[in-house]
């Protein structure tokens, strides 16, 4: 490499030094960073950016194969293997924004489209002929960043699917255990992306899960539960050893499927998640899921966040799982305005069991158990029996085997996963388990398909059946199962694990967006893996129930594939907006939406614009629609640096010469207004006509009797398709009310006699 090169990396007064100290850096233990460069700075002696940034490595390492990723697309920079004195070398160039150690992101752990409407055999979508959206959306490609895919599964055959469309760029990787033909018209893509997984396991990573290959196979389960989800074909008699039997299919069944394995048996690491997005936006994805994340972070140092960008301005629509963090506030995942954030909700599906107690009471719970059953006579009930403080929780070891052999175990759920719990149970010698919810979970009932009889309860029925243990000097119990029940209601209800606003990263952007079918999901699963997922679990299965906002993001993902179908030329933000504001706020018995975590009303930190109405958002009437500059803008306003905001946009002239006021005044669908020291906060937004010329809209105000909300003007008349009208929301603080830590809600509703379009409002007053 000669002399210009190297000047072109890195300030001449550092030269000498770099060259004498770059040979004896110390091999110390190395892990994965992320490099942000300035991508408009590479010389013209490197014929490509990948050369400078293998160039830009080497001046600081003589380690080969330290280079793991080069991003094209998502970010601009590289993944590289690095020691400590080596970023700190890095950092020293000019062409270095920064260097950011690599993260690690967790999985965010039938009936369905019935529910959301979307059954064929009442005609797809009221209003939208069925074969047209269905036949369109065979041009409609989603990418699911994952843990991989089973390709044999049923959910992805191809009869009768036309040609791969001609602009795919994608491929079917091989692996040790899977072959490219394994692809075809419905699964188009399959890649895996390791490195950085195998670098931070010190490169002995798939030694320690033997089965664990390189290759786009999906080990896990997960991967292929959420594709299908999404797009997964029709599938006749499908069912988890006989629950929720039916008709399996994803949401868009004409789509097709794209994966890219970024996660392993240990997580999903951001160096990852990078490589997998970058492909994905080259390959030419439509819309992208991941069900999958972790902390909230600035957007600068958000590997989705920052991937997702660029998939937005490339008119790619990205959905991303919310957290399984609740119903702890402020727990969210995945905050970025570009990211369709979701939370999750239940079915109108139960799974009913019941819990018989030796005084007779009978109480109901649910479970997906499938074996041979305790029979109906009771035997001993116990409960924080012995000298292990964490017996109640059924933690592995905790339970004495002659305690509770041949007895039914009551287990504190917590902590450790539902179904070990109940294998700890049998491996102690125990006949049944009931599965008490804590404060924390509340009412929720998550169905499992536990290895031995076991059913799972609510706090308050948990409580009831504790103090009956402490009480009886001789307790009994027997537990029976009563497979699948449908028209449950109230549903849906705001699940208690689904992760909760408000956004601490942008107080001013309500989130999650909106809630999906995310409670006993069934879909397709791999065959290598027992239901439960645990290795004790030799039971094979081709379909599988979860649970998460894991299979609540992908619901959204194959909604979004429809409206992308419906309507080509619009944008993203277009797309997220039609399925806002056309969510709803009821459950099936016409009250409002309830909260599962304590029984009470949710409200939209839960359920943020409502539950997805896949019918109505394909004709919304308006939208509103977001540009790339406005983005920008918006990102400006957040009192980022010139680097920060560069580091997501990708932009190499970026001066922020346009920020909004207040972050709040981007063109959102929803409203979040944060009074601090004022009283007076006021936003405007812009609507877009695309419903019928002519369409004339009024408004209709909702809010806490705290604050006045006056909206100007209150009638808004489009004269044409593609008309766009602004208005502007002003939110006062009424004298004298003191709201300090507190928090009100309403909703801002345009409305006609054919479409109601409605964006929630959160209020809050802090203290600087």
């Amino acid at each position: 490499m000669g002399s210009s090169s190297m000047a072109g990396i890195w300030p001449l007064a550092v030269l000498p030094l770099l060259l004498s100290l770059s040979l004896s850096i110390s091999t110390t233990a190395k892990q994965t960073y992320i490099v942000h460069m300035k991508h408009n700075t590479k010389p013209d002696s490197f014929p490509t950016h990948h050369d400078w940034y293998a160039a830009s490595l080497q001046s600081v390492t003589s380690t080969p194969d330290s280079l793991l990723y080069t991003y094209t697309n998502a970010f601009d920079g590289y993944a590289a293997s690095l020691s400590d004195e080596e970023v700190e070398f890095l950092k020293q160039s000019q062409s270095v924004v920064d260097v950011y150690e690599d993260t690690l992101y967790s999985l965010h752990t039938t009936r369905t489209p019935a529910f959301l409407g979307l059954n064929t055999d009442l005609g797809l979508l009221h209003g939208h002929q069925a074969m047209g959206v269905n036949q369109s959306s065979n041009d409609v490609i989603v990418g699911v960043l994952d843990t991989g895919i089973w390709p044999e599964s049923k959910s992805f055959h191809d009869s009768g699917m036309p040609e791969i469309p001609t602009r795919w760029k994608g491929a079917c990787e091989s692996g040790p255990d899977f072959s490219p033909k394994l692809c075809n018209k419905k699964l188009i893509g399959a890649r895996y992306f390791s490195k950085g997984y195998h670098m931070a396991s010190g490169g002995r990573s798939f030694l320690k899960k033997p089965k664990e290959t390189e290759s786009p196979r999906d080990q896990d389960g997960h991967g292929t539960h959420t594709a299908s989800t999404a797009a997964g074909s029709q599938v006749a008699n499908a069912s988890l050893l006989g629950y929720a039997s039916g008709t399996a299919r994803g949401m868009a069944t004409s789509a097709r499927v794209a994966s890219y394995k970024v996660c392993w048996s240990a997580g999903c690491f951001g160096s990852d998640i990078l490589a997998g997005m970058d492909r994905a936006i080259e390959d030419g994805v439509d819309v992208m899921s991941l069900s999958l994340g972790g902390g909230s972070a600035p957007y600068y140092r958000d590997t989705i966040a920052i991937g997702a960008f660029t998939a937005m301005e490339r008119g790619i629509f990205v959905s991303c799982s919310a957290g399984n963090s609740g119903p702890n506030i402020a727990s969210l995942a995945n905050v970025a305005p570009w990211i369709m954030t979701v939370g999750a909700g239940t079915l109108d599906r139960d799974f009913p069991a019941y819990a018989v107690m030796g005084n007779k009471k009978r109480f109901a719970g649910v479970s997906l158990y499938s074996g041979a059953g305790m029979g109906k006579k009771s035997v001993g009930l116990v409960y924080k029996k012995g000298s292990n403080s964490t017996c109640n929780l059924c933690m592995p070891g905790s339970l004495e085997p002659q305690l509770v052999r041949g007895k039914v175990v009551i287990c504190d759920r917590g902590i450790n996963p539902r179904v070990e719990k109940g294998a700890v149970v049998r491996d102690a010698g125990g006949v049944g388990m009931i599965l008490a919810n804590t404060a924390e979970s509340g009412e929720e009932l998550v169905a499992d398909s536990h290895l031995l009889p076991a059913v799972a309860v609510g706090r308050k029925v948990g409580d009831v059946i504790r103090e009956y243990v402490k009480s009886d000097p001789n307790p009994t119990a027997v537990l029976s199962f009563a497979g699948t029940v449908l028209g449950v209601r109230p549903s849906p209800v705001v699940a208690a694990f689904s992760s909760r606003g408000p956004n601490l990263v942008t107080r001013e952007i309500l989130k999650p967006d909106l809630i999906g079918p995310g409670v006993n999901i069934l879909a397709a699963w791999s065959e290598t893996i027992g239901p439960t997922g645990l290795e004790t679990d030799s039971r094979k299965t081709q379909f599988n129930i979860m649970s998460g906002t894991s299979m609540s993001c992908p619901h959204i993902s194959g909604v979004a594939a429809l409206l992308k179908a419906a309507h080509p030329t619009w944008s993203p933000s277009a797309i997220k907006s039609a399925l806002m504001t056309t969510a709803y706020v009821s459950d099936n018995t016409n009250s409002p939406l309830q909260d599962a975590a304590g029984g009470a009303l949710s409200n939209p930190w839960a359920h943020g614009s409502g539950h997805v109405d896949p019918q109505k958002a394909l004709s919304p009437g308006l939208v509103y629609d977001i540009s790339t500059d406005e983005y920008v803008a918006f990102l400006c306003s957040l009192d980022y640096t010139i680097e920060h905001v560069q580091a997501i946009v990708k932009r190499p002239n970026i001066n922020c010469s346009r920020k909004f006021n207040n972050p709040g005044d981007l063109n959102y669908p929803s409203f979040s207004v944060v009074f601090t020291n004022n009283r007076v906060v006021r936003y405007t937004r812009e609507l877009t006509n695309v419903g019928a010329a002519g369409s004339i809209y009024e408004v209709a105000v909702t809010g806490p009797q705290a604050v006045q909300v006056t909206v100007k003007p209150s009638k808004l008349t489009f004269k044409n398709v593609g008309d766009k009208l602004r208005y502007t929301v002003t939110f006062v603080a009424r004298k004298g009310a003191s709201l300090t830590g507190r928090s009100e809600f309403g909703a801002i509703v345009w409305r006609n006699a054919q479409h109601q379009v409605r964006s929630p409002v959160a209020i809050s007053w802090t203290q600087l």
